[in-house]
Parts: C-alpha cells; structure tokens; sequence
C-alpha cells in the first residue's frame, strides 16, 4: 500500500517541501533510507543525515534548521516523533487479520468462540472458555479451563492463560507469557523441615487495552485477584507477583519485579530492572530510574532513584561522593595520624 506526501501531509496537518507526489510504502531508519521509504528527523544531532539520505520522504520538526539543500521531500511538523507513531499505527491497523479455524487446533465442544476469531494450529481452548469477538490465537496457544477473554485479543505464540483468568477487550499477550501461574506462596514446617505450599486458589484480572510483553508472568492471587489496570504496558521478563494491584496506564521496562500484595499507583513509570517490595503502596504518577529498589511505600509524584529511592539530584550526587570514598578514606587517616602526632605532642 502506497502513500503520497500529500496524502501524508493531510493526515497529519504537516507542510511539504518537495514533491507532493512522492510515494512511500515502507519505513525505514534514516541513515538507512532506501527509495520508497519514509523517515523522520526529531533530533538535530542526526541533521547529517539528511543531506544523504535515500529515503523519499523525511518527516522533520519545524524547529530544525538546514543549512544545505536536500533531494527528498520533507514534510515539516511539530513534533516528527509522535507523527511518525501516528503513521506507524496507521499501518499496522491496514494490515488484515488472520481468520479460520486451523484444523490442527483443539477447541472444547463446550468453549464459545466469537465472530471473526483466528485460532492457529496446536492451539488448546478448554471448556467453558469464553472468547469474544475479532481475536487472534496464534499457534501453540493454551488457556485452561473458564476463562472468559474480550473482544479484539491478540496472543502470540506459546502464551499460557490459566484456569478462571479474565481479560478485558484489546489485550495483547506476546510470545512465552504466562498469565495466572500460581502466586509464590510456601510456609516453613518445622515438624517436616520442608515448606507446605499454600493454595492459590484466586485468578487473574487485565483490563481492557493492556500490552504484555514476552516471557512475561503476572501471578493468580492467593484469594481474589490480582489486577493488572487499563492501560498498562508491561515490557518483556517482568515479574508481577500474586495479590498486586498495577494501576491504569503504568508501564514497566524489562525485567522490573513487583513483590506480592503491592499496589502500584496510575501513570507510574519503571525503568529496566526495578525492584518493589511486597505489601507496600506506590502513588500515582512516581517514576523509578533503572535498577531503583523500593522497600518502602512511596507518596505519589515523585521521580526517584537508586535503592532507597531519592531524588535524582540527590542521588548523583551521592554517586559523585561514592566515586571519591577511597581518596577521602586516605585522607582522614592522613589526618587522623597528624591528630595522634599532635596529642603525643602535647603530653
């Protein structure tokens, strides 16, 4: 499917200069253009890239300055980064979907299946699974028994969904996540010197328009739910322990960990490899840099780092401190042999 500047320029209220006749039908990075693609420039330190590029449209901010001419033809706009997502969608959304029954496929005469729904070869549906309308099951697919799934749900290969977990409408699941897992639950015996495990007998609850990525494991509760809200994005190799609560529109990079019976507030933000204790409550909006450690609650509106979490400037600048211990540890001795010189002085 081919696209014009000028057909692009309208869809997102850009200005064209160039040809409003060059057509694009593929995306590429810009120092990798090739003709019959479209890039886009949203930081000036790559403005080099410009004057050589191959591609036949470039989206640019208006704020950016050239100062040579060009061959391709740009489209000016506010902010390219968030245009270029918007054409991103666009094209995936014209991609057709999948449909049919894939006669390698095990469907339980006691599951209900919605309209338009694609189910790929070795997928597994158990009885009294409930599947809406529009959704895509890729192959090697298994949900158990009972769970009830929504409307316009896409899951990658060799997702496992298990028994009584409820999804929402527009749930996306890729590859190797495990959704309902038993929470990690265990008691110490002391008459057996072995831990008992305890039952988890509660699901899992995603809301509508949720993204987890692969091999990612959101734990069922040990009673009631654990909920992961509308909104949330989940990155891949995250962790998400039974009993927690994920607040709408809070997302987490890869391999963050969130420990049992936590609530995580809306709209937070976690960078890669954070960790969260359990039976804590985090606020809304708190944003934690990579590698932070919470193991404590933490108010809402707040952007932190490092283990305990502190503001950032405070933070670096304990790190610029840390840097300099061995040199201030010789200094002090230095000065503490001095003192000693001067008491012995002074007897």
């Amino acid at each position: 499917m081919e696209f014009t500047a000028k057909q692009i320029a309208q869809f997102i209220q850009g200005k064209i200069e160039g040809d409003e006749n060059a057509a694009v039908h593929t995306f590429a990075k810009i120092e990798e253009g090739v003709p019959g693609s479209i890039s886009f420039l949203a930081n000036e330190k790559y403005v080099h890239y410009v004057y050589s590029t191959k591609s036949s449209i470039v989206l640019i901010d208006s704020s950016i300055t050239l100062t040579k001419p060009v061959s391709t033809t740009l489209i000016r706009v506010d902010n390219a980064r968030d245009c270029v997502a918007k054409l991103l969608q666009l094209y995936a959304s014209a991609q057709p979907n999948k449909t049919g029954i894939d006669p390698l496929a095990f469907i339980s005469p006691k599951a209900k299946l919605g309209n338009n729904c694609y189910v790929g070869a070795f997928a597994y549906i158990a009885e009294g699974v409930e599947i809406g309308d529009n959704c895509q099951i890729y192959p090697g697919v298994t949900i158990m028994e009972n769970v009830k799934v929504g409307n316009n749900c896409l899951f990658y290969p060799h997702v496992s969904i298990y028994h009584d977990c409820r999804l929402g409408n527009n749930v996306v699941l890729h590859s190797g996540a495990v959704i309902g897992a038993d929470g990690f639950g265990f008691a110490p015996n002391a008459e057996t010197q072995q831990y008992d495990k305890i039952p988890q007998i509660g699901i899992v609850t995603i809301e509508d328009n949720v993204e987890i990525g692969a091999n990612t494991c959101v734990d069922r509760s040990t009673m009631g739910s654990t909920y992961v809200r509308k909104g949330v994005k989940l990155d891949n190799l995250v962790q998400i322990a039974h009993n927690t609560d994920i607040g709408a529109n809070t997302v987490m990079s890869s391999q963050v960990g969130v420990a049992g019976s936590t609530k995580v507030g809306e709209w937070c933000m976690f960078g890669g490899q954070v960790g969260v204790s359990g039976h804590i409550t985090i606020g809304d909006h708190v944003l934690l840099g990579a590698q932070s450690g919470a193991p404590g609650s933490i108010k809402s509106n707040q952007t932190l780092i490092g283990t305990p979490p502190m503001p950032k400037i405070g933070y670096f600048k304990s790190q610029a401190i840390f840097r300099r211990l061995p040199d201030i540890y010789k200094q002090l001795n230095d000065l503490q042999k001095e003192v000693d010189k001067l008491r012995e002085q002074l007897k």
